[in-house]
């Protein structure tokens, strides 16, 4: 075999320049994470740092919420069943409305803490906020216009339970239906109907509340009796029984005020109306109602009283005219008389000629 064939068949060396140039990259690879590395250190530590304190933030004001959620429970069923909580609200309401608000408020710290603390990390990595905020910002615009029942729903939910406008127990109208609370929430009230039924109404659709449940109620009565009838006697027999129902139990308690004659509500020709009211508990008005007319009517029957609409007393029938049931003479009853001869009719004409 010859030379040249051998050196032909031989591998030819690596350029040098090759092994220099990964050198050279090498160098400045390891030349810029020198350069960088504290840059990275300093983002890294800085996230760091603001991770922990977003959750630590985050935590402390979570715990503070419900510390203090739980000493308003407290201090509700602290004057439970005392003298003082007969005129708060119960403590199932108070415990409900409590953690309805505290769990709004847990939900906008939360929001806030970590919402500021994801921009601070996107800040801390040179990223240009501004078209991020706008996109949000044209993102909330769409997303309330689409779902605006359901904010309205939720925000009317929210200062309802704030301004405490009703609570679980309360007889209210809210207009679209009527009836008793048995459950407050942020979007929907549920009401149990006077038959049973259950309401749900959407907080955003209730545009006025009457609630029969707050402060105190007024029981009124109408005594409608006779006009002939002694006003001082109808008084003193209404008063004597309002007093008997002030010093009996349950009516005692449910009574906050005396009952009141407030005089003649009405006078027409056959009848007089006296009115009657008095303060009682909040929702026992109808109650109320119910047992002073029981009282009443029998108070005015022993007095001698009586009432629009009853039996009157029959009188003596012996007395009575016997010759009252028995008719007049008729004239058309003698075939003989004028009257009876003027409406015999005429016979016809006899036409036929013999």
């Amino acid at each position: 075999m010859s030379l040249s064939v051998l050196l032909a068949a031989a591998p030819s060396p690596e350029p040098v320049g090759s092994l220099g140039e990964a050198a050279e990259q090498a160098g400045n690879a390891a030349g810029w994470v020198e350069e960088n590395w504290s840059t990275w250190l300093s983002t890294g530590l800085r996230i760091l740092l603001i991770v922990a304190v977003a959750i630590t933030l985050r935590y402390l004001v979570r715990r503070a919420l419900t510390n203090l959620i739980d000493r308003m429970n407290r201090s509700a069923q602290a004057v439970e069943g005392t003298a003082l909580g007969g005129l708060l609200v119960n403590a199932e309401r108070r415990r409900q409305r409590s953690e309805a608000i505290g769990s709004v408020l847990r939900s906008v710290a939360s929001f806030l803490i970590m919402g500021t603390a994801a921009l601070m990390i996107l800040g801390a990595f040179k990223i240009n906020l501004a078209p991020l905020l706008a996109s949000a910002g044209v993102a909330g615009v769409a997303l309330g216009f689409g779902a605006r029942n359901l904010v309205t729903d939720f925000l009317s939910g929210v200062f309802m339970i704030l301004e405490d406008q009703y609570g679980v127990g309360d007889s209210i109208d809210a207009g679209v239906a009527s009836g008793e609370v048995i459950e407050v929430g942020l979007r929907v009230t549920k009401l149990r109907g006077d038959n049973g039924e259950i309401w749900y109404v959407r907080n955003g659709e209730v545009k006025r509340i009457g609630n029969l449940s707050q402060g105190w109620s007024t029981a009124g009565v109408d005594v409608t009796v006779r006009p002939t009838e002694d006003l001082e006697q109808v008084r003193k027999a209404i008063t004597a029984a309002a007093d008997t129902m002030a010093k009996e139990e349950p009516w005692s308690e449910r009574l906050w005020g005396p009952v009141e004659v407030l005089g003649l509500d009405a006078v027409l020709l056959d009848s007089m109306t006296v009115r009657v009211t008095a303060k009682t508990m909040p929702g026992k008005s109808v109650g109320m109602e119910r047992e002073l007319r029981w009282r009443i009517k029998q108070a005015l029957d022993d007095a001698g009283i009586r009432m629009i609409g009853t039996v009157p007393p029959q009188q003596d029938e012996s007395a009575a005219d016997p010759a009252a049931g028995v008719a007049a003479p008729s004239a058309y009853a003698s075939a003989t008389s004028p009257q009876s001869m003027a409406t015999t009719p005429i016979p016809p004409a006899n036409l036929n000629k013999h």
